[in-house]
């Protein structure tokens, strides 16, 4: 196997047709870099012509050292990390193309050098973080709820496997004077607007530009991955957002959500359903079959979204160990709040 890098068209072309995230498409890096002091380098492992490996850096010197980031931080990027393609399903063939792989960009990046801080947050489909782990690279285990969605009406099949609470949520919303509106970027700045006064009032710092959305959701819209709904009172005014990435596989509940009610009933369980029923009807990507609700390892977050009874899916964050690497590691953990 021999290590190269790419353009971001070569990258393109290199993707999949699936197992891979929003972030990993050319739109979403191109945007990234844009917004970030880092240098992305897009690194592929190909055995002869056939591309086996791909891997998205941004790499960041610093006074001492450097810094190898995937996904950078204060993005709001939930995962990015390595992809595998090996040509074989053998299990044993796929390990060898996932050592491989991992060896070679582990030399290249330096990634065992004292002075380098390395941190990946990989995608649900990379499975076996083992090879980064032999290299000395502390595992660190989260989880997503990941909402298998039958490509039918959903009414029967997802609707009877939500809670009671949320079932009569999505009932009680649907009878009011509200309305859902959905569009390719129409009222993202408002979700933004909401997420970040939501931020303020909580005392929370909130990292998001609004360049930086406009960016993205622009950017991604133009290849029908981003979505954003909208739910309005009757005079047609702003009472809940969210913004919906889109991968091949899977949509990605990415901003948004407020915990908003009218008349005394939450509409946010609405908003979702409408994802939902959207996804089963092939809309926007007749390739998606699942909703990934992004994150489940806050405990007070978890008693909503478990509401929906989904899948959990874990993920894996491997990252630097030794006390040299505490400062940098926690600098980065405070960006990313």
């Amino acid at each position: 196997m021999d290590l190269t890098t790419l353009s971001l068209d070569e990258w393109s072309d290199a993707l999949p047709s699936s197992g891979f995230e929003v972030f990993h498409t050319a739109p979403a890096l191109e945007v990234v870099d844009d917004h970030t002091d880092a240098e992305l380098r897009l690194y592929a492992g190909k055995k002869g012509n056939q591309v086996v490996g791909l891997y998205p850096a941004f790499v960041k010197s610093r006074a001492v050292g450097k810094a190898i980031l995937s996904p950078p931080p204060g993005l709001s990027i939930p995962r990015l990390g390595p992809l595998l393609m090996p040509a074989s399903p053998k299990r044993r063939k796929r390990e060898q193309v996932n050592a491989t792989f991992t060896d070679l960009l582990i030399d290249e990046l330096g990634v065992k050098d004292s002075l380098t801080l390395f941190r990946t947050t990989c995608p649900t489909g990379f499975t076996d973080p083992r090879p980064f782990v032999w290299s000395d690279l502390s595992l660190d285990t989260s989880f997503t709820y990941l909402l298998d969605i039958p490509d039918r009406d959903p009414t029967d099949d997802l609707l009877g496997s939500f809670s009671k609470s949320l079932r009569r949520e999505i009932r009680d919303a649907r009878s009011l004077d509200v309305t859902v509106t959905k569009s390719p970027t129409g009222g993202a700045d408002e979700v933004f607007e909401s997420v970040r006064d939501r931020y303020e009032e909580q005392d929370r710092g909130f990292t998001l530009t609004r360049e930086y959305v406009d960016d993205l959701t622009t950017a991604l819209a133009a290849e029908d991955r981003c979505r954003t709904y909208v739910v309005r009172g009757p005079d047609g005014e702003h009472l809940s957002g969210i913004i919906v990435l889109y991968s091949n596989d899977a949509a990605y509940y990415w901003l948004g959500g407020s915990r908003e009610t009218y008349d005394g009933t939450s509409v946010n369980g609405l908003i979702h359903w409408n994802v939902i029923k959207d996804i089963a009807d092939g809309d926007p990507l007749p390739s998606v079959g699942a909703y990934d609700l992004m994150g489940a390892n806050t405990e007070r977050i978890c008693r909503y979204k478990s509401k929906f009874g989904a899948s959990l899916a874990p993920y894996y964050t491997l990252e630097s160990e030794g006390r040299s690497m505490d400062a940098a590691k926690a600098a980065y953990r405070l960006v990313t709040k």
